[in-house]
């Protein structure tokens, strides 16, 4: 079967976590469509603000990882991301009916959307220790963002690296806790802000969605200084994100990467495959064999998961 067009015969319909890979978003069943709503406006230091419709347990979400990285790498001088949670996954059952199915059909669908976005992706989890909900990990990186907003963005993407990779249950306050701790952040701190502010600061972002229309993830909605809107609604080519910037602002200019040697990881502490090919825009095939190089030389060391390694600078 092809990686590209792979479908499991399940009713995605009522499963928010069978995301259509084809259409590069995970939906959450019941919503309306993305409205014309403009949010309020906010004054920012660039002259491009993204709001960034995510959750921490989207596969979609991981697939775009390779662009977003890009995209802040190369235009970071004129753009700032404001992360928003989106409540993927209340509660299996939540969505009601016999229709439903169960956290056990995730795991095939999973594997699919890990070919599919060529991104390191197990599904076991689903089998192994299935998520109830992806509110925890939500209300987590909302505490996190009170501690500071760079170190949570380090924190979604290690809570990320622990699901998809090492199948952890990010659910549990274990996980949520070690995350936390590895990029940085106070524990105790997170935990007091957890069952407290964090849980507002969530349910404004699920109000601030339902305002916006926003029915599943990733939605990025592009800002000017006006506060014109332009869309952008699940995982699209990076080339899809770079115009909207350039149109915004006709005068950016595209910094160049600097990919050599270990130099990307100086910046982004682990890097999948995808990740190191898209940042060096060179092939899969070359990426692989300059990362053999790194890792023969002692600057990164490769973690293995069934559908896909990921790098570490050491």
């Amino acid at each position: 079967m092809n990686a590209k067009t792979a479908k499991t015969d399940i009713n995605t319909a009522s499963n928010p976590l069978l995301c259509d890979p084809s259409a590069g978003s995970c939906e959450i069943p019941g919503l309306a469509t993305t409205g014309n709503v403009i949010a309020e406006a906010v004054k920012t230091e660039k002259p491009v603000r993204l709001v960034y419709f995510t959750d921490p347990i989207c596969s979609s979400c991981w697939g775009i990882e390779p662009q977003l990285r890009k995209l802040k790498l190369e235009y970071g001088d004129d753009l700032e991301i404001e992360y928003r949670m989106g409540g993927l996954l209340k509660s299996w059952d939540s969505y009601g009916g016999r229709d439903v199915s169960g956290p056990e059909t995730v795991a095939p669908h999973w594997d699919e959307a890990s070919a599919y976005y060529e991104m390191p992706i197990d599904g076991d989890v689903w089998l192994e220790d299935p998520l109830p909900s992806s509110y925890p990990p939500s209300i987590a990186f909302k505490a996190a963002q009170l501690q500071d907003k760079e170190k949570a963005v380090n924190y979604m993407r290690r809570l990320r690296e622990m699901l998809f990779l090492e199948k952890k249950n990010i659910t549990k306050w274990e996980h949520l806790e070690k995350a936390a701790a590895q990029v940085g952040l106070d524990p105790i701190q997170l935990l007091s802000d957890y069952g407290s502010k964090a849980k507002q600061l969530f349910e404004d972002d699920l109000a601030l969605a339902r305002q916006l229309g926003v029915r599943g993830f990733p939605t990025i909605f592009f800002y000017d200084e006006q506060n014109n809107q332009t869309l952008v609604y699940g995982s699209k080519p990076y080339e899809s994100y770079e115009t909207v910037v350039q149109k915004i602002v006709p005068k950016s200019v595209k910094k160049p990467i600097d990919a050599t040697g270990d130099n990307l990881f100086r910046i982004y502490p682990t890097l999948t495959l995808k990740e190191f090919a898209v940042l060096g825009n060179v092939s899969k095939a070359v990426a692989e064999s300059r990362l053999k190089e790194l890792q023969s030389a002692g600057k990164v060391e490769r973690f293995e998961s069934k559908n896909g390694p990921i790098w570490k600078r050491k």
